[in-house]
């Protein structure tokens, strides 16, 4: 009790110190000159519950700032408000704006991300939970090396045994206290081959949590956690800080998960002032624990909630919200809303049938150049994928092209571990004795460590043999390494001398590499459809080393090069996840296919095609003036697969969209299609630009004479940021066969 006596003190002191600033003068703020109808409604009306249903671009930020603004023109303490947010960049725009609107009246104001503002009141109340309140916080790589140390103290080797790493346990056991569920409902979703191992994993997180008590520490879900428990076990102190906030503002409310939503009914409990804005169209985060459902269900929640809506859009054109509009209209569960645009109107969004991967990176490069050309700066045009994968041809376009560009979401493509590791395999049945490759290899085996890999590798400097096939045979390897030598050892014997394509897909596809996988990444499944589009790409090439030259040293070249340009002269290429709350003049939507958006994961998870048509809804929406929405129609050479447009395509309505056709009848080479031109097709200089000769068929199977295809003189490109140079010389790549094949 004296505990909760010095802490009423220190709040009494607090808000006694904020009537101060009260008095001094505050500016007087014109609130019906400054905003529209509906964000002035939700402001001077927003006591009690409420919920404001903000649509992309409509003044979400100002809304939530004014409201706090008019608070204290109302002579609302400062420190009875709290303003929650989910990035800390988020909440120090919001309170700069406020001070700037109210000036030092706004002093005292509670804002900060949920984690922020926990740790603010744990540091009072940490007692409370069995802390001090000198508590340490574990960042990411603190907790996965804390549970390393569990693991290995209970003498588990993710290596030794199947079992999953420190960061797919930590991920696993994060999901499942964020959501609410059991360990074995969150394996069950995230990584079903462990479902064998739940019982050691339950144990594990248990040891793990113990640890982090006993240390006086706490990692971010704790922070979180402890709060609520404050909140629902600790009734004088729940009730203590529910009083002290009388009004409770959170922002983008359709990303919280259970927990945050817990705690924020038990924050509203005393005064009932509970203000959320968000957008349940613009729910896009269920594989991080967020719950569209929070935002659904809030009337629910609470029963006497108003509802405003911001439908007032100031970003896009009326033709780019036409055709979100109408994607968004298919979702069953979700509340009406219907964007109007405020800006003059535009052009049609667009829609661009390519007929390959290669011809749709070709193509985008080609208008990202001419639009620059005509005055939009690289830096205004973003790229959006629903995958990482999908920008790998991209990318590699760019670079061939010197266009520099930012990549937001993870590593660049050639830059991530999964396909490190496959070039890795790769390059070992080039050159036997490339010592890190075969470092690479050896340290992903099960019951090779440190000693064993040494000790093989010591062997591999010695030899005199040079081909991998009998260094391999003469190789003595230790006891214990035996079975994972024996896993290296099948994957290099299935690569043998085949295609560059069908190495890779002998690494990606052997039951030893996937198991490795899953084992060591909570996105294992995203991992393999990186290796699938590199295998695509691969299969263009006609032999091992001309790929890893390309693989390497392009990318190695343009990593050294880009940073000669400055941020303005960088185009962005971005995951839809990365790029919400955004916003760029042109916005290109790649590999917009039935197979890659939705992801066909969705295609089996109740709800979960909604959410990736929430997702076009967010891609589509970044724009302010021009969209372009491409794909390719067909993937693949060895193993040729046809595309159809994503679902999302073909629901929007003709009318909303202009088709653009760059070719129309299919070609046969090397068992993959392409797509000649005839009378209506394109005649832009991209389209003579495809390198790959081919033996083309009319609609009726007969051969017909090549039309549009560029021959073997060199294409002239010109960098965008640093003087021209001679291209290097490519390899000449032809996708023939014998004739009698075909």
């Amino acid at each position: 009790m004296r505990l909760l006596e010095q802490i009423r003190l220190d709040m009494l002191y607090t808000q006694q110190t904020a009537n101060s600033y009260q008095l001094t003068a505050m500016k007087n703020i014109n609130f019906s000159g400054e905003l529209n109808q509906e964000q002035l409604d939700a402001v001077l009306h927003g006591d009690g519950p409420c919920l404001v249903l903000a649509g992309a671009g409509s003044g979400k930020t100002r809304t939530v700032t004014y409201r706090v603004a008019y608070l204290l023109e109302q002579g609302v303490e400062p420190g009875s408000i709290l303003l929650l947010t989910f990035t800390n960049k988020a909440a120090r725009e919001m309170l700069e704006r406020i001070s700037v609107l109210v000036g030092p009246g706004a002093k005292g104001v509670w804002g900060g991300t949920f984690h922020a503002v926990a740790n603010r009141l744990l540091r009072s109340f940490a007692p409370a939970v069995g802390y001090t309140t000198g508590f340490s916080i574990l960042d990411e790589e603190d907790a996965k090396a804390l549970m390393k140390a569990v693991l290995k103290d209970a003498k588990i080797d993710p290596k030794a045994r199947r079992f999953p790493s420190p960061a797919v346990l930590k991920n696993v056991y994060s999901f499942s206290r964020n959501t609410g569920i059991t360990m074995k409902e969150a394996v069950e979703m995230k990584h079903p081959n462990f479902l064998d191992c739940v019982n050691d994993m339950e144990w594990i997180c248990s040891e793990y949590q113990k640890r982090k008590q006993g240390a006086n520490a706490m990692d971010f879900d704790d922070l979180l956690w402890n709060w609520l428990k404050l909140m629902e076990t600790q009734p004088a102190v729940a009730s203590q800080i529910s009083s002290r906030f009388q009004y409770v503002l959170v922002d983008e409310y359709q990303d919280t998960n259970a927990l945050q939503a817990r705690i924020i009914a038990k924050l509203g409990e005393q005064h009932q002032n509970v203000f959320v804005v968000g957008d349940d169209a613009q729910s896009i985060y269920a594989f991080r624990g967020a719950d569209v459902k929070n935002i659904l269900s809030f009337p629910d929640t609470w029963p006497n909630a108003k509802i405003f809506k911001l439908e007032s859009n100031y970003r896009s054109t009326p033709q780019i919200l036409d055709l979100a509009n109408a994607s968004l209209s298919y979702n069953q569960n979700q509340f009406e809303k219907n964007l109007v645009g405020l800006k003059d109107p535009g052009i049609k969004p667009t829609v661009i049938a390519c007929p390959s991967a290669r011809q749709e990176a070709k193509y985008l490069a080609d208008k990202i150049l001419t639009l620059r050309s005509q005055g939009v700066a690289l830096a205004n045009m973003a790229v959006l994928f629903r995958a990482s994968s999908h920008s790998q041809a991209l990318e590699f376009e760019l670079m061939k092209r010197d266009v520099p560009f930012e990549y937001r979401g993870g590593l660049k493509f050639f830059e991530r571990a999964h396909v490190k590791d496959v070039l890795s395999y790769m390059r070992l049945q080039v050159n036997a004795k490339d010592e890190p490759a075969w470092l690479r290899v050896l340290n992903m085996q099960t019951g090779i460590g440190a000693a064993t890999a040494s000790a093989i590798l010591e062997q591999v400097r010695e030899s005199a043999v040079k081909e991998l096939q009998p260094l391999t045979t003469e190789l003595i390897i230790p006891p214990r390494g035996q079975t994972g030598w024996l896993s290296a050892q099948s994957i290099l014997i299935a690569m043998g001398d085949g295609t560059p394509g069908a190495m890779v897909r002998a690494v990606a596809n052997s039951e030893n590499y996937k198991n490795h996988l899953e084992a060591e990444y909570p996105d294992w499944r995203d991992r393999l459809e990186d290796l699938e589009q590199l295998a695509v790409f691969a299969d263009a090439y006609p032999d091992a080393p001309a790929f890893l030259a390309d693989a390497t040293l392009d990318d190695a070249s343009f990593r050294r090069e880009k940073g000669g340009g400055n941020d303005e002269e960088r185009l962005v290429l971005s995951t839809i996840h990365q790029a919400k709350g955004l916003e760029w003049d042109t916005v290109f939507i790649l590999h917009l296919t039935n197979a890659g958006f939705p992801s066909p994961r969705a295609l089996e998870e109740d709800g979960a095609v909604e959410e990736e048509r929430r997702l076009f809804y967010v891609a589509a929406t970044r724009a302010r003036n021009k969209l372009f929405l491409s794909y390719p129609q067909v993937m693949g050479y060895d193993a040729m697969s046809f595309c159809r447009p994503s679902m999302f395509l073909e629901e929007l309505p003709g009318h909303l969209i202009e088709n653009e056709q760059l070719a129309r009848f299919a070609s046969v080479s090397n068992g993959s299609a392409s797509f000649a031109d005839e009378d209506q097709g394109w005649s832009d200089d991209w389209s003579h630009d495809f390198e790959e000769p081919t033996i083309e068929l009319d609609r009726y199977g007969n051969r017909r004479k090549s039309i549009g295809r560029a021959t073997n003189d060199e294409v002239k490109v010109t960098s965008v940021w640093k003087s021209s140079k001679p291209k290097k010389d490519t390899p000449k790549i032809s996708f023939l066969r014998d004739i009698d094949e075909l």
